[in-house]
């Protein structure tokens, strides 16, 4: 049984801001499970047992060998890929950079990682999740 496909997946993910108020983003390689060549924020399914905070934190350091602190939830979405005919309910995070310099450490599922403000972000083709998360929190922020 495969998540998101045979079931409603759960994946997280993280708004990693550094001290310039930038976010990390990666862009989905060709071997990614759904939206390659895609810029998303980092994060991943949630595994048996486990807390939304632990998979994020868990998934952030598989992805990339940096350690987070999760700050807030920002919003829980719906990620329905009609295209790819999977479903996940996706719960994004605020967090911060803690230690470690941000490095590809799945390179079959990630090709470029970066650091974007909200405008260079926005500029960019993402994933469906990552652009309902920018949105939101721009919409927040203006609060």
């Amino acid at each position: 049984m495969k998540a998101g496909v045979d079931y409603i997946g759960v994946g997280v993910g993280a708004l990693i801001f550094d001290h310039q108020d930038r976010i990390l983003m990666s862009l989905r390689g060709p071997k990614a499970r759904n939206e390659a060549g895609k810029w998303e924020v980092p994060g991943g399914a949630v595994e048996y047992g486990e807390t939304f905070e632990q998979a994020l934190v868990r998934e952030v350091f598989e992805e990339l060998g940096i350690h987070i602190r999760v700050k807030a939830l920002l919003q829980v979405c719906d990620h329905i890929l009609v295209e790819e005919q999977e479903h996940w309910v996706a719960p994004t995070y605020i967090c911060e950079l803690v230690s470690g310099t941000p490095c590809i450490q799945e390179p079959e599922k990630c090709t470029q990682i970066g650091w974007f403000s909200l405008e260079e972000a926005q500029k960019l083709r993402l994933a469906h999740v990552t652009k309902l998360d920018i949105e939101k929190l721009i919409e927040h922020r203006q609060k």
